[in-house]
């Protein structure tokens, strides 16, 4: 059985030699260790992956991790076991760029996580879903159904026990309620204008004002609009010589691009977020 082990706690000395001796007792073997202590906050970050020939039931094993170690160093921890696929719930509209990038590496094994259900407040993109298998829900959405749509979608999370969800350009503001339910389980991408550039024709106003980079940023949501910790961040040049065609053409490139590397570090348990921030392990 292989774990990966996530904790963050107030920095003290002795934490990394409790935690690996701990591990040692258990007869694991750990192939992989990360941390990292943020000087100003003085919290302590740790990230580490273990393996065990032999293991006993993983309840008691959280069990005694939460005695022996979390209480006494009042950590912030938790355990996953390699091999379980995450349940991923897709919410889109009519972009369809980031939704193929995604089905596309979900469907060459790239992305080890299984997808239940797209969600879409239009119907423009179920072919797309038609042709990668997997259902899609047309749940409409206006000012007078918003709340109404909310819970046909909290609804099919629920009976799927879905684990993170991914704006895949998603035109929607996601309610409060719904990230209340999954705290740093959904994960957007926009262009990285904002608020610069902020409204319905950013490149526009980018090819205005004569930009030399142009960006993609991946991020938790929060209350805060597009404001929440940020995952993964990308950009690329321009210059007079681009038309406003080849800077949305270059922008969606990226969006597809960083949206995919977010995920991916999502699965891979390489993200932790604290105080609006995230720590990514390599």
């Amino acid at each position: 059985m292989k774990l990966t082990i996530l904790i963050h706690c107030a920095d003290s000395s002795g934490i990394i030699s409790a935690v690996t001796g701990f591990l040692h007792k258990k007869l694991g073997n750990i192939i992989y260790l990360d941390q990292h202590v943020d000087q100003q906050t003085g919290v302590f970050f740790m990230r580490l992956e273990c393996e065990f020939e032999k293991i006993e039931v993983l309840t008691k094993f959280k069990k005694e991790f939460e005695e022996d170690l979390a209480q006494p160093y009042k950590m912030k921890w938790s355990i996953h076991e390699a091999g379980v696929k995450p349940k991923m719930a897709i919410f889109v509209s009519k972009y369809n760029h980031c939704l193929y990038d995604l089905l596309s590496r979900y469907n060459s094994g790239e992305l080890e996580v299984t997808i239940p259900f797209i969600i879409s407040n239009h119907n423009d993109l179920k072919s797309i879903a038609n042709q990668f298998n997997i259902p899609f829900h047309y749940i409409p959405v206006t000012k007078t159904t918003k709340s109404e749509a909310e819970e046909q979608q909290l609804k099919l999370l629920k009976q799927e026990n879905i684990d993170f969800i991914v704006l895949a350009r998603y035109m929607q503001i996601v309610s409060e309620k719904l990230i209340s339910i999954y705290p740093n389980k959904i994960i957007n991408i926009h262009h990285s204008f904002l608020p610069a550039f902020a409204g319905a024709k950013p490149y526009h106003a980018a090819y205005e004002r004569g930009v030399k980079i142009i960006g993609a940023t991946s991020h938790y949501v929060t209350e805060k609009l597009d404001a929440g910790p940020i995952i993964e961040q990308d950009v690329t040049a321009v210059s007079h010589t681009h038309h406003i065609k080849d800077f949305i053409l270059k922008g969606r490139d990226l969006e597809k691009i960083v949206l995919s590397r977010a995920v991916k570090l999502h699965l891979q348990r390489k993200t932790m977020v604290y105080n609006n921030k995230t720590v990514i392990f390599t």
